[in-house]
């Protein structure tokens, strides 16, 4: 729980200060009986007092006026709410490495499968856009919410030269730059999910797409795909098919996003619903003053009723 308006829980001093004025009452009160030498006397001319009773009145006023002071310094609890506008943009690495069989039938097919059913997962308000990556990025298909038109696409992709992850992020960020006529003074929630296999190895380095989206404010989410151990033919030469791993980690890192590792289909599946998850909701501060005064009336309320049971009057 947090305070809107917490600047005015100074008002508790006051709180105290009546706290201390019973207190100091109460003692006075005890003096004043204690100059009676005649105790006899005191019982006859002192009436019958209720001993514990009469300090449950206070405490329940006292209680009443904390809990009013709450109320008006704006008391709100942190709830989850669906994000207005969020897009969300799939970048997918085309490149050579992507044709390894290491994951069946071969990564590519299963990125595109895993991908489709991600896309299909996301709310119908989020907008989707998809970008392909290999020597250089493109936008296939720009932040919608028509989600069949982005699978459609995401089943098109084709095998191409080369590997830009930085390219790809920045082409990611200047789709949702364009997303509508107020993307640029009032950019939309937005996240980068990306899937690459390989190695930076052309376009701007993977730190200058750090900075680039860490200066949007927008996350991006990494995913490592693959065994790293299979050998795949490109212009009649047998290479491996290595993962920049700790590429892939300190963009995720840099940028507040996270970073996966996926092996099979399977385990990209599961990326993807834990990404997907994440997205759907943000966080933000409901006030919930009316709760505060409904329990401020049950304790005015009690004050009240002890009051006239045991003392025939009001506060």
């Amino acid at each position: 729980m947090t305070f809107l308006s917490a600047g005015r829980l100074w008002l508790l001093v006051l709180a105290a200060a009546l706290v201390a004025a019973y207190v100091l009452l109460q003692r006075r009160r005890r003096g004043y009986a204690l100059r009676f030498t005649n105790l006899a006397l005191l019982d006859q001319v002192a009436p019958q007092r209720p001993g514990w009773r009469r300090h449950v009145t206070a405490v329940l006023f006292i209680t009443t006026v904390v809990i009013l002071i709450g109320a008006f310094a704006r008391p709100a609890m942190p709830v989850q709410v669906p994000r207005e506008r969020a897009t969300i943009i799939v970048a997918i690495d085309v490149s050579p490495s992507m044709a390894a069989s290491d994951v069946s039938p071969d990564r590519l097919t299963a990125a595109k499968e895993s991908a489709q059913r991600f896309v299909e997962s996301l709310p119908d308000r989020f907008n989707v856009g998809l970008v392909a990556f290999s020597s250089a990025a493109a936008v296939v298909s720009s932040p919608t919410h028509d989600h069949q038109a982005v699978t459609d696409s995401i089943e098109n992709l084709q095998i191409a030269p080369g590997t830009a992850i930085g390219e790809g992020v920045f082409t990611s960020l200047q789709s949702i730059q364009s997303f509508d006529a107020d993307a640029q003074e009032d950019p939309p929630p937005s996240a980068v999910v990306l899937l690459s296999d390989g190695e930076n190895t052309s376009g701007r380095p993977v730190t200058a797409a750090v900075d680039a989206a860490a200066g949007a404010d927008v996350p991006v989410s990494t995913i490592a795909f693959g065994t790293g151990a299979s050998i795949i033919e490109i212009n009649g030469q047998y290479v491996e098919a290595n993962i920049d791993k700790a590429a892939l980690e300190n963009l995720a890192n840099g940028t507040g996003g996270h970073f996966y590792e996926a092996e099979s289909e399977a385990e990209l599946t599961d990326v993807y619903d834990d990404i997907g998850s994440s997205l759907g909701t943000e966080t933000v501060h409901e006030e919930v003053v009316p709760l505060f005064v409904g329990i401020a009336l049950l304790f005015a309320a009690a004050t009240a009723v002890t009051s006239l049971v045991w003392f025939q009057r009001l506060p």
